[in-house]
């Protein structure tokens, strides 16, 4: 029974310290602010950065219109060209041309996001001095690349935005954009805050060419290249690659892109088991950043390891639950510490979301929550062959930006 009781609390403090971190992070960040220098057109350190955009198409080239005109014709900064992908893609009678947009269909088809950059990068008209990438999904605020180049003229080399829902019209979609809402502000917002580093999101970042360019010559990516979708996802290998070299990664708050949302049980199942799966891919690089923070005096890494490293939230919830439960027979007092740490980790996601300025569509949405759980969990049971279960989530909400600025759900 002693060893049993050592081990429970081994684990009970485990699990303590995951639950309560992000709310000792919240609180911590009220000493901090992010101190960019907000630098204008015609102050003599300003720059007008050329920005390569690359938007990845796979089998869907209809839904990437609306980002298109949302950046070569929406934006409010000039100097930048966008390179569609369209990988895998019927184009015939394709309508869209702007001297700002150039439309590529690599044959054969790539079938992998990496080499749908590289592709885009081989074919630059000219050479840019940041990359930013999109999916075709996405749309960007009309403000996007003003504030990206604010930060980039304080110095910074890699910049990831806000990514925000576009569409709050079922459950399942608020249920995730409660999710990105948490993890904006826990996982990227305050570790840049406090010091460290913003966790990449996949899309809405812009880095400096040849250190982006440094990471898609990483022997990650070469192997990766032949591991179909067993890869691990390209977000993570960036920003492995990038802490590796000691880079820092900001988080620009209002540089916003707006992101679609899942609609459906089936999509959350077939997103995050992809996702999940990643997440376990990512664990050894997780903890040996963790370990190289310690051993190495490095606050960057130190925090971003432990970030990255902290379990999916309702893994996290659910095994909490259960080791709280069993210590009602194996130890009282530290089920009980269990106990008020759980209520602290669900009392800090309705914190955060109220430091986010949540829309009210999310709040009259949260009793959809548990279904959204649900199907993560069948999500979980799917990672096994992911050859055979991982499938490209399709997108059908097909808006403008104008459209999704007049909705209000941002709040700016």
């Amino acid at each position: 029974m002693a060893i049993l009781a050592t081990i429970f609390m081994i684990i009970s403090g485990i699990l303590i310290f995951f639950l309560v971190f992000p709310f000792v992070m919240v609180l911590l960040s009220g000493i901090f602010k992010d101190r960019v220098k907000n630098i204008k057109k015609g102050d003599p350190d300003y720059k007008e950065v050329d920005y390569g955009c690359i938007i990845t198409a796979y089998k869907n080239a209809e839904i990437a219109k609306p980002l298109i005109q949302s950046l070569v014709s929406s934006q409010k900064y000039n100097n930048l060209h966008v390179y569609l992908v369209a990988d895998d893609c019927d184009i015939t009678g394709w309508d869209v041309s702007h001297d700002k947009l150039t439309v590529l269909n690599p044959q054969p088809a790539l079938k992998l996001k990496a080499k749908s950059i590289i592709h885009a990068i081989e074919s630059f008209v000219r050479p840019h001095e940041y990359i930013a990438v999109f999916d075709a999904d996405n749309l960007a605020h009309p403000q996007f690349f003003n504030v990206i180049n604010k930060y980039v003229n304080n110095g910074h080399r890699a910049v990831q935005g806000q990514r925000t829902a576009k569409n709050l019209d079922t459950v399942y979609a608020c249920a995730d954009a409660t999710g990105e809402f948490y993890k904006n502000y826990v996982d990227r917002y305050l570790p840049y805050v406090l010091g460290s580093s913003a966790v990449i999101s996949g899309s809405g970042m812009a880095v400096e060419a040849e250190l982006y360019k440094s990471y898609l010559a990483s022997p990650e990516i070469e192997q990766g290249k032949h591991q179909w979708k067993k890869m691990l996802q390209e977000d993570k290998i960036l920003q492995n690659v990038l802490l590796r070299e000691n880079e820092r990664i900001t988080y620009a708050w209002d540089a916003v892109v707006f992101d679609e949302k899942v609609v459906s049980g089936e999509q959350v199942e077939t997103q995050r088991s992809r996702w999940l799966f990643s997440y376990f891919q990512n664990f050894p690089n997780s903890s040996g950043l963790l370990l190289k923070g310690i051993f190495g005096f490095s606050w960057n890494k130190l925090l971003f390891g432990i970030v990255t490293i902290s379990p999916p939230l309702f893994i996290l919830l659910g095994i909490s639950m259960v080791v709280a439960f069993l210590g009602l027979f194996v130890n009282l007092t530290w089920a009980v510490l269990l106990i008020g740490a759980i209520g602290i980790f669900a009392f800090n996601i309705l914190f955060t979301l109220y430091l986010s300025k949540a829309p009210k569509q999310i709040w009259s949405a949260l009793w959809g929550l548990p279904l959204f759980v649900l199907n993560q969990f069948k999500g979980l049971l799917k990672m096994g062959n992911p050859n055979k279960n991982f499938k490209h989530s399709e997108h059908t909400r097909k808006v403008s930006i104008d459209e999704v600025l007049k909705q209000g759900t941002h709040k700016e």
